[in-house]
């Protein structure tokens, strides 16, 4: 598209599909094919390429003698990753005024500045540039001279320490697309971007741009604009978006607190942009005010019925317009409702029919979840099962959330639920997820009823103080499981007796001081990681026979009884820590042959460890002053069992490298 290559679109199309088309119609004959990382060319494509176009084509990194460059050289490429690469392009331009594409190749946005870069000398020479890149480059100014780059199409100065842009860019009236990403530093833009008539693409995401400049309304070929920020002014306020009819793909609107009443949200059109996909309304602030005027600003943003994603974060009305839950956005598959903590009630979202994933956060004044949040907007006589598509639920940081009221069949697709921090929920759960393979209960104190039945479920955590309870819940489909306090562990042993748990590999027990044993005093023959945290009185297992499968085992604060320790019925275990173990003496460890790394922590009696394998790699010792003392000192009733390991750390200093 810089290079103006692309033929112009027909009616109703635009330049971007035309470029679309073109990639797809080569890629369709091999010219380009799919990778890890999005698409290579074809190696024979490659060397026929370079061939026909090795003059006007030159990668810096492959040339030795950057003063040979062909005069005809029209595109310019050099490896950010190569020290020698950067000094060697600067050279390169020198006698190389034709340029007209300037590019990185393995540019990292996110990796370190890079130095070296002198924009003054650099724009000196190129004039005739028409794609120019310096992403994460150390440039905290740019010269007045951008804007003699009359021709320039594209630039990128993404990641790089600008802090403002200089007024002479308002020149560049041809250009098409502006970079500025992560630029951190950057806070205002030039006062005339309105003359920017052809500008398609702009990015300033993770900026600190206070408000927009004034005029954005005359930018009408702006198709990606990553974010708007509201400013206080009529000229740069939320009605400058209404002529802006093209956006698409995903769109920000910020500080929305500095739009003051319900028609000049009107003006933004909102619900003229038929090719948004993912809509963000973001105000900056929850302070209470005219609820009223909230909502009605809130109502007058309705977004076109073909929306995919809708983000609204903190919100400052106590109450939803009636367009959010609506059955009629069809294709809505994702939905956010995060710090509005002024609503005292959720909006009705059940019969939203493709949404898949829903998220929940710091609304401080809702209490209950009702009736009214499964049955929708009340547009059909018959409701549809609620719901229905529903594949991922997260709940967090309710503080006042007290009851879930349950619902008739609801969640028939739901895969993932996770509630935290929700201190005072105390009510009922749903009572059966038939989908469920995933759920997370953390920080919910209150909660003592019993868990959903959800017969494929694969992925237990609950975490906190609560007591809620397992029953008539299958195991054979379980495979992680991390559980905390007296009522589940007890109620998961008791079901383990009666039925094994053949898919488990992952276990974590913690608070439970109730004595109880593994069924048939042996671990589910799955096991690959056994987590057990403050439960003195688990009997750990003897294992009759051996244990083929466990690689991770991790005893804290548990297991009173066992005072020594041996382990010839795990061959494969590689990784063991045993910590806060009183009564621990000794420890023998010659049968486990695969063992890597031995962490023991705050054991005060032991003073032995008896045969450690040749396979074991890291030994850490902390808080054992008997046998940190011995090792110190090398005791020759300890040091021989254990000078073989390469590495070896007491109280986190270390003692033996090899």
């Amino acid at each position: 598209m810089a290079e103006d290559l692309l033929q112009q679109p027909k009616s109703g199309s635009i330049l971007e599909e035309v470029g679309y088309k073109y990639f797809n119609d080569l890629a369709s004959r091999s010219f380009f094919q799919p990778s890890k990382n999005g698409y290579v060319m074809h190696d024979l494509m490659h060397d026929l390429a370079t061939f026909y176009g090795e003059k006007f084509f030159v990668r810096i990194s492959e040339h030795k003698n950057v003063a040979k460059h062909e005069t005809k050289t029209r595109h310019l490429s050099y490896d950010v990753n190569d020290n020698n690469s950067v000094p060697k392009m600067l050279e390169a331009c020198e006698s190389l005024s034709h340029v007209r594409t300037l590019f990185p190749i393995k540019a990292d946005l996110f990796g370190r500045h890079k130095e070296g870069i002198d924009p003054c000398r650099l724009l000196a020479q190129l004039k005739r540039l028409r794609a120019l890149s310096f992403p994460s480059f150390i440039i905290d100014i740019l010269p007045d001279s951008i804007g003699e780059l009359i021709h320039l199409r594209y630039l990128n100065l993404s990641n790089t320490l600008v802090v403002t842009l200089p007024e002479s860019m308002s020149n560049l009236y041809n250009l098409q697309t502006l970079k500025l990403s992560w630029c951190r530093r950057l806070k205002k833009l030039p006062s005339k971007m309105q003359d920017l008539v052809n500008l398609c693409h702009l990015n300033v995401t993770g900026t600190d741009l206070k408000e927009m400049p004034k005029g954005m309304s005359k930018l009408k070929e702006l198709q990606m604009l990553s974010e708007y920020i509201v400013g206080k002014h009529e000229e740069n306020g939320i009605g400058e978006l209404g002529e802006l009819v093209n956006l698409r793909g995903s769109f920000r609107i910020e500080k929305l607190e500095n739009v003051v009443d319900s028609s000049e949200a009107w003006k933004a059109r909102m619900v003229d942009k038929k090719y948004i996909s993912n809509l963000y309304l973001m105000w900056s602030s929850g302070d209470i005010v005219d609820s009223q005027i909230e909502k009605d600003v809130l109502a007058k943003l309705e977004p076109h019925k073909d929306l995919k994603m809708l983000f609204i974060w903190v919100y400052r009305g106590t109450m939803f317009p009636d367009w959010v839950g609506q059955s009629s956005y069809h294709n809505m598959t994702q939905l956010e409702l995060r710090g509005c903590r002024n609503c005292w009630v959720l909006p009705s979202l059940g019969q939203l029919p493709s949404l898949e994933r829903l998220f929940i956060a710091e609304f401080d004044k809702v209490k209950k979840i009702g009736g009214s949040f499964y049955k929708g907007d009340g547009t059909h006589q018959h409701h549809e099962t609620p719901f229905r598509s529903l594949k991922i639920l997260i709940i967090e940081r309710m503080p006042c959330w007290e009851e879930w009221e349950s619902y008739d069949a609801p969640f028939p697709q739901l895969e993932r639920l996770i509630i935290e921090n929700c201190h005072k929920l105390r009510g009922d759960l749903p009572t059966f997820l038939p989908s469920l393979k995933s759920l997370d209960i953390r920080r919910c104190e209150e909660i003592g009823c019993y868990l959903p039945r959800a017969p494929i479920l694969r992925e237990l955590r609950i975490d906190g103080k609560q007591e809620a309870r397992m029953r008539d819940q299958p195991l054979s489909m379980l495979e992680k499981v991390e559980i905390n306090g007296e009522q589940l562990v007890d109620s998961l042993f008791e079901a383990m007796t009666h039925t094994q748990p053949t898919s488990l590999i992952e276990l974590q027990i913690s608070e439970c001081s109730s004595p109880i044993s593994f069924a048939g005093d042996s671990l589910p023959p799955s096991l690959q990681q056994l987590r057990i945290n403050n439960c003195k009185n688990v009997e750990f297992p003897m294992q009759h026979q051996q244990h083929e499968s466990l690689r991770s085992l991790t005893i804290d604060n548990s297991c009173d009884s066992l005072t020594s320790f041996a382990l010839p019925a795990f061959p494969n275990l590689k990784d063991l820590r045993i910590a806060r173990r009183e009564n621990l003496t000794s420890l023998e460890l010659s049968h486990s042959q695969s063992l890597r790394e031995l962490w023991i922590e705050e054991c005060p009696k032991l003073e032995m460890i008896i045969r450690l394998p040749a396979s074991l790699e890291t030994l850490k010792i902390i808080a054992c002053p008997l046998l940190g003392e011995g090792i110190e000192r090398k005791d020759p009733h300890i040091w021989p069992s254990i000078s073989h390991i390469p590495v070896i750390f007491v109280d986190r200093k270390l003692i033996h490298y090899l």
